[in-house]
């Protein structure tokens, strides 16, 4: 379990930038900003389902998002630690949603991740358990 803040503070903030660029795609509905936040070989645990494999992520996304004509994510960093090319993290959220049939839902959870820095340098999600804290 992730404690606090631990490793290289540049590190830590490329990490919180991946979290928010996710939140960004999510935002503009962009599915290819959104699947380069994932490793080739990451696995997604989220509302039941799992997915592998940056493409699985990505189709899993779309089919999600189809049942929401807007989807707002705002992001609350919990903890970052950093062990050299590795990290986990913790963060909350608060989703504002509008389904396609136009109700309305608010969301708050939590996201447990571990992520890689990739050859390229980037760091990416290699997975993610999303858990629904409450649901209105």
């Amino acid at each position: 379990m992730i404690v606090g803040f631990e490793g290289p503070l540049a590190d830590r903030l490329a990490i919180r930038e991946r979290i928010e660029a996710y939140n960004d795609a999510v935002f503009r509905r962009d599915a290819d900003a959104w699947a380069e936040c994932w490793a080739l070989d990451a696995t997604w645990a989220v509302a039941g389902r799992e997915a592998e494999g940056r493409e699985a992520i990505r189709t899993l996304w779309l089919e999600l998002m189809a049942g929401y004509e807007a989807v707002g994510m705002y992001v609350n960093h919990g903890a970052v630690a950093v062990d050299g090319d590795v990290a986990t993290a913790r963060s909350y959220m608060f989703e504002m949603m509008k389904q396609v049939d136009g109700t309305g839902l608010l969301v708050s959870g939590r996201y447990d991740d571990r992520l890689r820095r990739d050859a390229d340098g980037a760091w990416r999600f290699t997975s993610r358990a999303y858990t629904v804290l409450q649901l209105r």
